[in-house]
């Protein structure tokens, strides 16, 4: 059966999850399967128990990360000087940090400009070398800004 989560809490390590037919079902960390903890608004694939979630998967068919991933890091190549990537991904007060620095650093003979460029370039080579799953978890659901 696939849902989505609705809630979780790592403290207690459990949450709920809203089910595709309507009802709610309850699970905790031992009875998540995929790499990564649950993240709130995921969509999962799990098992209907009795009042209960058992081997709960993230569901990796619906998850919009790849795509978010493979535009992220393009951005990031191309555009990450500006903090377009940044944008994309939601981080306005990052995205304008990286454009105002970019843009006025020609003011101090283009240091801070180039130091701009090398953050693009790196975060461009850990777009690329997370996986899909990951990248989603890290910069999606986790809303990680920098590295």
């Amino acid at each position: 059966m696939k849902g989505t989560i609705l809630n979780f809490d790592l403290s207690i390590k459990s949450g709920v999850i809203a089910g595709d037919d309507g009802e709610r079902y309850s699970f905790t960390l031992d009875q998540w399967k995929s790499a990564g903890q649950p993240g709130i608004g995921g969509r999962v694939d799990f098992v209907n128990g009795i009042d209960s979630a058992t081997d709960v998967y993230r569901d990796v068919a619906s998850s919009s990360g790849g795509s978010k991933k493979i535009a992220a890091a393009l951005l990031a190549l191309f555009l990450g000087v500006f903090g377009i990537h940044k944008f994309y991904l939601g981080y306005k007060t990052q995205g304008l940090i990286m454009l105002l620095v970019f843009v006025l650093g020609f003011v101090l003979f283009g240091v801070p400009s180039l130091i701009v460029s090398i953050i693009a370039f790196v975060e461009f080579i850990i777009y690329i070398l997370k996986s899909d799953e990951e990248f989603e978890q890290v910069y999606v659901v986790g809303r990680k800004p920098w590295f």
